[in-house]
């Protein structure tokens, strides 16, 4: 591995030296933007070969044989440093993200490439998933003052214990709770804590009420991804993407990992969830009800998964959707983007209980009390392991690492992020 190592590094260092020859993307001339492409090409060429063949050596490095728990965003940055050349430095990402999404070099593309390979082993994978599953250190800080009051308010997800039941809920008003890289760290801090809390039985999940014109003073869901936030450079394929789905998403599957307890119990900590849709579920959104144990919708709502027109993958529905509401629904709200209301009977599928906007609150209630039967914890973690086993998971996330990450870069999802942009967030209804 040592001449490898450094036929890398020397690789990565002459493709720096030549874009920095350059001007920025946007203002290169065709044959310059063609060399530019050529050199990354050849690049990662040379990072893939490396890695189909040392990827488990390189994590081995990395994480001390597997006795460091590093998520996502550590493992790429320690990557960035023991193996100069194989993903962006930190200082290489910071210039990158002060760039609006147009006129970046696509340096993420080798992060995505490195992950990709780490969870397509089952050793290297299996060990990164099991890390995300971990609860955050903001979490355990948090914990303390949580459990002794009962509440806190993480900025755009407000959080709230209240009669043995954890209430989450979404309250980004500036943006009809369209996610960004803050509210995917508020999301899974709230979701650690929901499940650390041993006075909490059940998690529900809501959107808050807003102050935008056309819903002032009605709960909204989710707007899916911040559009505008992805037009400014500013979401990240680690820090979003990928920690949105390992993170907090899987731990709503799975459970949080914990190391106390008698080892011949299963080390996580599971409760059911339940997910209440007020106005509509937009993409990323429409994703997260894939994961519940109950989801119920006003009878006015609306769910959607616009992944093709915004050119995107929406996280792991691809995964999931078909299998909650069949092959042919499932295309036709992810590729053809159908919009799936509350009131037709193909939103059976997805929605567990529709109900009048006036009478959501009681039915969310109802729901939650239902779910507090002794067995539903045990019941719930067999399903989920029938439905999704681990390992199905972690490869359809090695596949959507690489993916997602040549999706961010393409010149259609450049050009559509900027006209989706200028269309305000209240528009989508």
């Amino acid at each position: 591995m040592p001449l490898a190592r450094a036929a890398l590094a020397r690789a990565a260092l002459a493709t720096e030296d030549l874009l920095a020859a350059m001007p920025s993307p946007r203002e290169r001339t065709d044959d310059q933007r063609a060399r530019a492409t050529a050199a990354l090409d050849a690049g990662r060429t040379l990072r893939a070969a490396f890695l189909d063949t040392h990827t488990e050596a390189v994590h081995d490095e990395l994480t001390a044989g597997r006795t460091r728990h590093l998520r996502v965003g550590e493992l790429a940055e320690a990557a960035a440093v023991a193996f100069p050349g194989l993903v962006p430095t930190a200082a290489r990402l910071a210039d990158e993200r002060s760039r609006p999404q147009g006129s970046k070099e696509g340096h993420e593309v080798d992060q995505g490439l490195f992950l990709s390979r780490v969870l397509g082993s089952p050793v290297a994978g299996g060990h990164l998933v099991e890390a995300m599953l971990r609860p955050t250190p903001r979490a355990l800080a948090l914990l303390p003052e949580f459990r002794r009051t009962g509440r806190l308010d993480l900025g755009s997800v407000q959080l709230e214990r209240t009669d043995g039941t954890a209430r989450l809920t979404m309250c980004r008003d500036d943006c009809l709770n369209a996610e960004d890289d803050r509210q995917v760290e508020d999301m899974e801090t709230a979701v650690d804590l929901a499940l650390l809390d041993p006075e909490v039985e059940v998690g529900l999940l809501r959107g808050g009420e807003m102050t935008h014109p056309r819903y002032r003073g009605r709960r909204v869901f989710s707007a899916g991804i911040n559009l505008k936030s992805l037009h400014g450079g500013s979401i990240s394929l680690v820090d979003f993407l990928l920690r949105r789905e390992l993170g907090y998403i899987h731990k709503i599957v799975r459970g949080l990992l914990v190391e106390d307890g008698p080892g011949w119990r299963a080390p996580t900590v599971e409760k059911p969830w339940v997910a209440a849709v007020d106005t509509f579920a937009i993409g990323g959104g429409a994703q997260l009800l894939l994961v519940f144990d109950r989801v119920l919708a006003a009878s006015d709502a609306f769910l959607s998964l616009p992944a093709a027109q915004e050119g995107i993958v929406p996280g792991a529905s691809n995964l999931r959707l078909a299998r909650a509401a069949g092959t042919r629904l499932a295309r036709q709200a992810i590729l053809d983007g159908r919009r799936i209301r509350a009131s037709e009977p193909a939103a059976g599928l997805l929605v567990d209980e529709v109900h009048e906007p006036e009478d959501l609150d009681r039915a969310v209630e109802r729901a939650v009390g239902r779910l507090r039967g002794p067995a539903v914890v045990a019941n719930r973690h067999m399903l989920n392991l029938a439905e999704e086993p681990v390992d199905r998971f972690r490869c359809y996330m090695a596949e959507f690492a690489l993916q997602q990450a040549l999706r961010l870069y393409s010149s259609d999802v450049i050009d559509k992020v900027g006209r989706f942009s200028a269309v305000k967030a209240g528009d989508a209804g």
